[in-house]
């Protein structure tokens, strides 16, 4: 799903937290983002896509390098794929924050099939553009997941996807339209698993917010969420285990231009990797997207706590 490059995640999150999508007024050229290059000479340029989590991670890992003594410029907010992956290839971004397995199937490979970090991994450094590496892929993840209400795991002893397979048949499942027809969303969940849903609840993106109400209320049962959406944790959901790879890793990866980056900025990012995971993205961002915390200073408390600034 995330090969739809991150459509419904960007409409997911923008609906929580549109505020928190810039977090560089005064680092950067809000009209053009990508004006400025490199940022002058021996500045590293972090980039950011066009939702909150983007931002936060770039900022995260600006502070990561400035705590290194590195001079950085911010551009945040530049858009999709679409635009800011040739920058990084050119040059014009110095480091952005990635998911492996989208920057895989939208940018690299569209047809690849790579399913586990290693496997997405040895894909992407086989075939990048030689411009352009990527670094130590982190353990946390924002992806496509088979989520449930509590009352439904604690009915059913659910725990993984595979566990659904019994009682499927009695269950609604809703997200976007295409999760029906994608390898990564319905197709694959009856290949792999043998499920097939009493019913599919299509939603748009930006519907997310009724689907996670539906789903409290038990009206559908299980949905495709992010896995680093706030409203898991808030509403106490529950997200299924994945043992047969249905979803693609999508680790949070540095994607570097290599001719912009130097040893010590390479360890100060792969640093940040190194501690980052899936649940501390997931405090992180309700502290952004909820609570309305400052980007900034969400990133330097996380930097200051895991030793990083």
């Amino acid at each position: 799903m995330k090969n739809m490059f991150r459509g419904a995640a960007v409409a997911v999150v923008a609906a929580l937290a549109l505020s928190a999508c810039g977090g560089g007024d005064d680092k950067g050229d809000d009209k053009n983002p990508l004006a400025g290059g490199g940022g002058g000479k021996g500045t590293i340029t972090v980039g950011g896509a066009n939702f909150p989590e983007s931002g936060l991670i770039g900022e995260l890992y600006a502070q990561a390098l400035e705590a290194k003594g590195l001079k950085v410029s911010r551009k945040f907010n530049i858009g999709a794929r679409e635009v800011y992956y040739d920058q990084v290839v050119k040059g014009g971004i110095s480091v952005m924050p990635e998911y492996n397995g989208a920057l895989l199937t939208t940018s690299v490979d569209k047809a690849s099939t790579a399913a586990t970090t290693e496997e997405v991994n040895a894909a992407l450094k086989a075939k990048l553009p030689g411009t352009v590496e990527i670094l130590s892929s982190s353990q946390a993840e924002d992806k496509d997941s088979v989520t449930v209400n509590p009352q439904t795991a604690a009915k059913h002893h659910l725990k993984t996807i595979a566990d659904l397979k019994p009682v499927a048949g009695q269950l609604v499942i809703a997200g976007p339209s295409e999760f029906k027809t994608r390898q990564q969303g319905l197709v694959g969940l009856k290949t792999k698993y043998g499920l097939q849903f009493k019913k599919f609840q299509p939603f748009d993106a930006g519907a997310q917010s009724t689907l996670v109400k539906l789903l409290t209320k038990d009206e559908i049962q299980a949905a495709d969420l992010f896995t680093t959406d706030p409203a898991i944790a808030q509403n106490k959901l529950v997200v299924l285990e994945d043992p047969q790879h249905v979803f693609s890793a999508q680790n949070v990866t540095p994607l570097v231009n290599k001719a912009a980056v130097n040893d010590q900025a390479k360890a100060a990012l792969n640093a940040v990797s190194a501690k980052l995971t899936t649940q501390d993205l997931l405090d992180m961002m309700k502290r952004v997207a909820i609570d309305k915390e400052d980007q900034e200073k969400v990133a330097k408390e996380w930097l200051q706590k895991s030793g990083l600034a």
